[in-house]
């Protein structure tokens, strides 16, 4: 019997698979698609997710640098520039890589790891039983898991299969559409690369420019073709059944701007995409028995702020290690519900930032009025720091351990930690790309009180700089379990996340 099936090889199928390999279970990844589409979708990372993916050691192949993530100075929320140089904490991080590359470099990381990752596979039907799951193919073929993960996207067919409800919103009366384009050096800004527009002055790029009639974003990125993109709210709905072209694409620029600008096809292949609508939905439950869904499977939203991946790559790494420890037996009871009741809330706040950002966005005087206010608003550092830590899911805080529910640090994640062992100065980030819970030891007080769960649980010992507490339980997903107390509280934080000691 196989140990867990993931249906989908997008980037959160993929990351949940290199969790589970990391801890000793041997997923099979099915993919309906032959090979890899290449379609552009995500044009980077936003968020925590960057700090994550320093954690499992994937930054550094993504990016090409050998630095670790540094925040950015400014980022952008519902068209309104963000000044982060003001926070004396900023935790937003950016990763400017295409969801096509960040696929391919999790695709070979999972080979690394001997995941199974099968093309051209689509799954047809799903029958529970009291000890696995029958997946049926298209081709007649039959698998049995012990557990199977919708990874599958908004339409996901597992989510269906398992009868588990996508209650929500859809509404069409907004365009959204997305092309790459060329644009000759005179209308272009030289200092700073945005678009130079007669009677508006320039587009910034990488923001969101309201204006009386849409919305317009520019993205030139560097080593590939540049994205402009425009949203409107006409009174009457696009033609979806007709592609759009590239003059339709230009008109819209011209509407959203008031005047016309020069466009042009990119050299190559380039992206062409209308979407009407947008799409507010969270799954009714994460779990159905043994099938559990991630990533869009679970939750849509719009796209204002780019949170998707940040979303759903910390949805998989958060089951990834509770699933392992199911399939590998030593789970404590209900841990694998806690993927449910600790990640809904995150997506609730998701939908509920991104839902605020395209009121933001909006056409009309009234809407005009807010973003004054909001404007105001935004000159506060406190009120900055508490968008872009919504933003970047630093605000995130799990339930504490009921063994010490006043810890103050139990339910954050990590912070950037560096412990001075006996063999030279160590980065959390060098520590966590095991994916095993980890005891940080400043005194080698607590290294002992943790000894009988060895065996699945690192301690590494020595002072520790980047964090006032002498001692740090770390949960494989990075967030902190417990921070120092006494020695009751520590054996029941080990026995509460990571069941009873052997």
């Amino acid at each position: 019997m196989i140990d867990v099936v993931i249906v989908g090889a997008g980037p959160n199928g993929l990351m949940l698979a290199c969790e589970l390999a990391l801890s000793g279970v041997h997923p099979v990844v099915l993919e309906r698609h032959a090979t890899p589409t290449g379609e552009p979708r995500a044009n980077g990372l936003v968020g925590q997710v960057v700090r994550l993916l320093d954690r499992r050691g994937l930054y550094a192949r993504l990016s090409g640098e050998s630095t670790p993530p540094t925040p950015q100075p400014a980022f952008t929320f519902g068209a309104f520039p963000l000044d982060l140089t003001m926070l004396a904490e900023n935790p937003h991080y950016v990763l400017g890589v295409p969801q096509a590359q960040l696929e391919a470099g999790l695709a070979v990381r999972a080979a690394e790891l001997g995941v199974d990752l099968r093309r051209g596979h689509e799954v047809v039907d799903l029958r529970q039983g009291p000890d696995g799951v029958e997946v049926h193919l298209a081709d007649g073929t039959q698998l049995t898991s012990r557990f199977v993960v919708g990874a599958d996207g908004g339409r996901s067919a597992v989510r269906r299969l398992a009868g588990i409800g996508f209650p929500g919103v859809t509404n069409d009366r907004s365009i959204s559409r997305t092309a790459t384009v060329t644009v000759p050096a005179s209308s272009l800004d030289p200092e700073t690369g945005g678009l130079r527009v007669p009677g508006l002055g320039v587009v910034t790029p990488f923001q969101h420019t309201r204006t009386a009639r849409g919305l317009i974003a520019w993205a030139p990125f560097p080593g590939r073709p540049a994205i402009l993109s425009t949203t409107e709210w006409p009174d009457t709905p696009a033609n979806d059944e007709t592609p759009m072209s590239l003059a339709e694409f230009r008109a819209s620029v011209a509407r959203v701007l008031g005047t016309d600008i020069p466009l042009g096809a990119p050299d190559g292949p380039g992206l062409l995409r209308r979407l009407t609508g947008q799409n507010t939905r969270i799954a009714a439950r994460y779990r159905a028995g043994r099938v559990l869904l991630v990533g869009d499977a679970a939750h849509v939203h719009p796209a204002m702020g780019g949170p998707g991946l940040n979303l759903g790559l910390q949805d998989a790494v958060n089951l990834g290690w509770k699933l392992a420890a199911t399939v590998r037996g030593w789970a404590p009871q209900g841990l694998l519900d806690t993927y449910d009741s600790e990640r809904r809330p995150v997506a609730e706040r998701v939908v509920m930032s991104t839902q605020a950002q395209s009121a933001l966005i909006g056409p009309g005087d009234e809407i005009t009025g807010l973003r004054e206010l909001f404007a105001e608003l935004l000159r506060k550092p406190e009120v900055t720091g508490h968008v872009a830590a919504l933003m970047s899911g630093a605000d995130i805080r799990y339930p504490a351990d009921p063994a010490d529910p006043a810890d103050p640090l139990a339910g954050r994640c990590a912070p950037d930690v560096v412990v001075h062992t006996d063999h030279g100065v160590t980065r959390l980030a060098e520590l966590t790309r095991t994916a095993r819970p980890l005891l940080l030891d400043s005194t080698g007080a607590y290294a002992g009180i943790a000894a009988p769960w060895r065996d699945r649980v690192d301690v590494v010992t020595g002072p520790l700089e980047g964090t006032t507490a002498a001692a740090l339980l770390i949960r494989p997903d990075c967030f902190i379990a417990w921070s120092a107390g006494d020695a009751a509280t520590l054996r029941a934080s080990l026995t509460h996340h990571f069941g009873l000691a052997r």
